[in-house]
């Protein structure tokens, strides 16, 4: 499966974005599927993750009550929706797929990782 992200550009701090990845394939009920972004310098780091049932959702804390993960399973796309941004949120962002085994906040536990797209969030 591919996946490409989009949706990225400029927001002013307490703005709001909101993130695609699109999938090749119509992902299995089974799948689990994670955003992370990667700052400048820094190395990369989870934000969120459900599974394609839709049952479960899982988040970094600093995102909680700010970010939403979800998907559209006609479409077989996965958003994240990103409100009262900050500059701190200024990244890279990727999605990709969970490979079923470890922790799912590793990003080792990632494959079929999209091109990402930039988010920048000015103070």
């Amino acid at each position: 499966v591919q996946l490409q992200a989009s949706g990225g550009g400029l927001v002013q701090a307490g703005g709001s974005m909101r993130l695609s990845c699109a999938t090749s394939e119509g992902p299995a009920s089974y799948w689990y599927m994670g955003w992370f972004r990667q700052a400048p310098g820094q190395e990369r780091e989870f934000v969120a993750a459900l599974n394609w049932r839709g049952s479960s959702t899982y988040y970094k804390d600093s995102v909680k009550g700010r970010f939403t993960i979800s998907r559209s399973v006609a479409s077989g796309t996965v958003y994240l929706q990103m409100n009262s941004m900050k500059p701190e949120d200024t990244a890279v962002y990727y999605c990709a797929k969970y490979k079923e085994r470890g922790d799912i906040t590793a990003f080792i536990n990632y494959e079929n990782w999209g091109q990402g797209t930039l988010v920048t969030v000015s103070s």
